[in-house]
């Protein structure tokens, strides 16, 4: 993460880790499309992991799912009943449900776990959200591989064009400030910069912004979009 700013205003740009991870887990489990907005898909694609059959059948527990270890500690994803609830919803519904719960966790920067919750083997933080920690169980390898080529990849880029991404913030705000004649008032800022199949920004928060690296990289396509969001935090 860097951030730009004064005592009056702050810009944060990241690419944080579990963001990854939960785009990456919603690709490989084709839930797409879900949320409002709709984070468009991941760029490159996310190649599943190649698994060797077994022959083996699964130890099954009450309500045909298989059995886990039990573990301590539980994700609190808010609208996701807990797994004793008679009528729990399952399913794809379930699944979606309970993605769509740790994805608005994950970008929210006040919320969010500092320590990620996703903690192999068992997952314990998705004891409570049973199909999201059998998605997470099967894909979590594919998913991880993919991460960290992402994750290591914007920090390179982050280094390396670290004057220029900090000029391209600054220098909008300050613009703005000439403009108006005055100083800019408060306000925070939270970019979070994803490699997507498209190029464009969401807004997911009343202070986050999930930003395409695509547009990030074009210095001048990226202030022409940052250009009018100064203006209305201004």
């Amino acid at each position: 993460m860097f951030v730009e700013g004064t005592l009056r205003w702050q810009v944060t740009e990241d690419c944080p880790w579990d963001l990854l991870m939960a785009l990456a887990l919603r690709d490989l489990g084709r839930l797409s499309p879900i949320g409002d907005p709709c984070i468009p898909e991941l760029s490159p694609a996310v190649a599943p992991a190649m698994r060797a059959a077994t022959g083996t059948v699964p130890v099954q527990r009450e309500g045909g799912r298989p059995a886990r270890d039990q573990a301590v500690g539980r994700m609190d994803t808010g609208p996701v009943r807990p797994a004793s609830e008679p009528d729990r919803v399952t399913g794809p519904d379930a699944l979606r449900e309970q993605w769509l719960a740790w994805f608005e966790l994950t970008v929210d920067r006040e919320r969010r776990p500092i320590a990620s919750l996703l903690r192999p083997p068992h997952f314990e933080a998705f004891d409570r959200a049973l199909e999201l920690q059998d998605l997470v169980m099967a894909n979590y390898q594919a998913a991880l591989a993919w991460t960290r080529e992402r994750h290591a990849e914007y920090a390179a880029t982050s280094v390396e064009q670290h004057a220029a991404r900090a000029a391209d913030i600054v220098d909008v705000v300050q613009e703005r400030e000439h403009v108006l004649r005055r100083q800019a008032g408060y306000f925070r800022l939270d970019l979070y910069v994803l490699p997507l199949a498209e190029a464009g920004a969401w807004i997911v928060g009343p202070h986050t912004v999930i930003v395409s690296t695509s547009l990030r990289d074009d210095s001048a396509a990226f202030r022409a979009w940052f250009t009018p969001m100064v203006a209305a935090l201004v």
